[in-house]
């Protein structure tokens, strides 16, 4: 019999990520580090907003767009947050920003685009190049530039085939974010090369210096700029799967025939509970973002400090909820670590290296998770390090 599967499909290596979780899944006394989801339930007047819509039998399928509340309420928020102009009509609710994500790749990509990815990157990002016929291009960023894209690593990875460059700040996994000074820096090369940004916003409610900059919302950006974002991480709504996606007519047109063909639309639910999370939220300051904002910077500062000490030298997470610490002084690279860190101690953390090359010799540690939780992990790595230097 002929191998039926298709070959790009094929080429594809299981999730880093994943991996660590399902074995954790399974191994009692396990603290995990690894999953980057909310340890916060999704707040009440949310959930209780769907659970009425349940009752009151909204159950059907939504236009292909979305609930139009729900795009204007999405068109309004990022103008009043960061200052960024879609209008609804322009505007996809989508089944989290991974859908978006794809949509975006899956309408701009022709067999053998070239697409710029920023490394350490989140893992889905080549894969769905990949899956969309594009080439990815890792573009290295190092912890010495305090993981940026600068204009010069930009300018080397760019060739006559590249198309397009995903942007993901602020950054999963190192927590790194990009000023206004830096995407500013970076756009004259954008525009010299006439590339297209996807731009990757959904940890735009969670940074700790300051208030996000999209780069949609300077000079012309918007005109080139995929806007993606969604409600899973800021609002703790993982597992309703809403996200959405903002982006220039004639992409956006592509983008929906996609969407129309292959999921039709977001579940209803979710879309419902999503136009509470925005109404309420414009309403009062989105003060239960800022709840959470605050409890995840005090365990993100809490986390560098502690690697920090063990001799693990970690860069200050300014957004997302992840620390990065180099494992490199132990001689070990970060899949070693990781390996045995979980074997031997029964800690979970993500091998740097699952994010790209240039995260080998680090590990990838979330702290969407309680300070208990934290205390107790930090506690196993100290004892796991001290047996390292041992050895030596």
């Amino acid at each position: 019999m002929r191998n039926f599967v298709n070959k790009r499909a094929a080429s594809l290596q299981p999730s880093g990520i994943r991996k660590f979780f399902d074995i954790v899944s399974k191994m009692e006394g396990a603290i995990s580090l690894g999953v980057g989801e909310p340890d916060f339930v999704t707040p009440w007047n949310i959930r209780d907003k769907a659970i009425r819509s349940l009752q009151r039998g909204y159950t059907q399928y939504t236009g292909n767009r979305g609930l139009p509340e729900l795009c204007s309420l999405i068109s309004r928020y990022i103008k009043e947050r960061f200052g960024v102009e879609y209008p609804p009509e322009n505007t996809i609710v989508t089944v989290g920003a991974s859908e978006a994500i794809d949509l975006a790749l899956r309408a701009v990509c022709d067999v053998g685009d070239e697409i710029l990815i920023p490394e350490p990157s989140y893992v889905s990002y080549a894969p769905a190049v990949t899956l969309a016929g594009g080439a990815p291009v890792p573009v290295i960023c190092s912890a010495e530039n305090k993981f940026i894209l600068t204009p010069e690593r930009l300018e080397s990875a760019i060739t006559p085939k590249t198309k397009a460059l995903i942007l993901a700040y602020p950054n999963n996994p190192t927590g790194a974010i990009m000023t206004k000074a830096q995407l500013e820096a970076i756009i004259p090369v954008i525009e010299k090369h006439d590339l297209l940004v996807i731009s990757d916003e959904i940890y735009a409610e969670l940074t700790y210096t300051g208030t996000h900059v999209s780069i949609a919302s300077l000079g012309d950006m918007r005109g080139r700029t995929v806007l993606i974002n969604g409600f899973s991480k800021a609002f703790a709504m993982t597992g309703w799967r809403v996200g959405f996606v903002c982006a220039p007519p004639e992409i956006d047109a592509a983008m929906l025939k996609i969407h129309q063909y292959t999921i039709l639309c977001a579940p209803q639910t979710g879309q419902r509970a999503a136009v509470c999370a925005l109404k309420e939220g414009l309403a009062d300051g989105f003060s239960t973002v800022e709840d959470m904002r605050a409890e995840y910077n005090r365990r993100g500062r809490f986390l560098v400090n502690a690697f920090n000490s063990l001799g693990l030298d970690c860069f200050q997470p300014e957004g997302a909820f992840y620390v990065f610490p180099s494992v490199e002084k132990t001689g070990m690279n970060g899949e070693s670590f990781a390996n045995e860190l979980l074997r031997r101690y029964k800690v979970a953390v993500v091998p740097g290296s699952a994010f790209g090359a240039a995260g080998e010799k680090h590990v990838r540690c979330s702290y969407a998770t309680s300070m208990r939780n934290l205390t107790a992990a930090i506690e196993r790595i100290s004892d796991f390090t001290e047996e390292i230097k041992s050895r030596i």
